[in-house]
């Protein structure tokens, strides 16, 4: 090859090179390659904030949401030290779902929310050091689960269920499971996104569940994405002490206070 042909292919080499550095610095990074990226972490972790991608923060759900009104996530870490856990989607028209301290808890939450259009779903968990370690998920719906009223909205049922909660905890039992116990817990709530005319925002906003001692295991804030009549599980390296405490509030200053025998 002579020069002229070498010259040609090393200019084509540094100007892809150039081209692809330009990209990663677009999207900050980003392995989905979403523009709204470096926006979310500006918005919800600061400009300076500590960003690491990190396969060992696991987001599982759908690869296609049917029902993007009930689209169901699983968040786990076995990162040591997590402190905050925060659940955002990138393309939604209220991007952050929900913000868990786990406490006593494992660092995780399995829950459904309402998917807008096809978007990331990513989990940031906050290590003791500082750095927000994120995973996530490509989730794809047909779209419109928060500009669409709930069943319970629509029918009037909400009425009569507001605050009612249910709830069991689980032992594991099992050789080499994640997690020793799991609380599952079903609030009654039509969640109401302020996205539907003449239906203003009214949703779960502060979560707590105590042990039998009064002791504060978890504290989560939940946002209008999450689905109607939410269901939480959190998991437990051992059997808490019950019987269970669930203590919360919503927007529209309703509380909740309820045991789980």
């Amino acid at each position: 090859m002579n020069r002229r042909k070498l010259w040609a292919v090393g200019t084509l080499a540094w100007a892809v090179a150039i081209a692809a550095g330009a990209a990663a610095e677009a999207f900050d990074g980003d392995p989905f390659k979403s523009f709204q990226w470096p926006e979310l972490k500006k918005e919800f972790l600061g400009a300076g904030a500590r960003v690491q991608f990190d396969a060992r923060v696991r987001v599982q759900g759908p690869a296609f949401a049917e029902d993007p009104m009930n689209v169901p996530i699983s968040v786990a870490t076995d990162l040591p030290g997590v402190q905050r856990l925060i659940v955002l989607v990138d393309r939604n028209p209220i991007r952050k779902v929900l913000e868990l301290q786990p406490l006593a808890a494992q660092p995780g939450v399995s829950f459904r929310f309402k998917l807008e259009q096809a978007s990331p779903v990513r989990a940031l968990a906050l290590t003791a050091d500082g750095v927000w370690h994120v995973g996530g998920a490509l989730v794809d719906s047909a779209g419109g689960g928060c500009t669409v009223p709930g069943g319970s909205r629509a029918d009037g049922s909400w009425t009569q269920t507001l605050g009612q909660v249910s709830g069991r905890v689980f032992a594991s039992g099992l050789p080499g499971a994640d997690s020793a116990a799991r609380l599952r817990v079903r609030i009654m709530h039509p969640m109401d996104t302020g996205l539907v005319g003449g239906i203003p925002a009214f949703y779960l906003s502060k979560l707590s569940v105590r042990d039998g001692a009064g002791r504060e295991l978890l504290r989560i804030q939940t946002f209008e994405p999450i689905s109607e009549n939410p269901v939480f599980s959190f998991d437990f390296a051992k059997p808490p002490p019950g019987p269970l405490r669930i203590v919360g509030v919503d927007n529209n200053g309703n509380r909740i206070d309820s045991r789980v025998e």
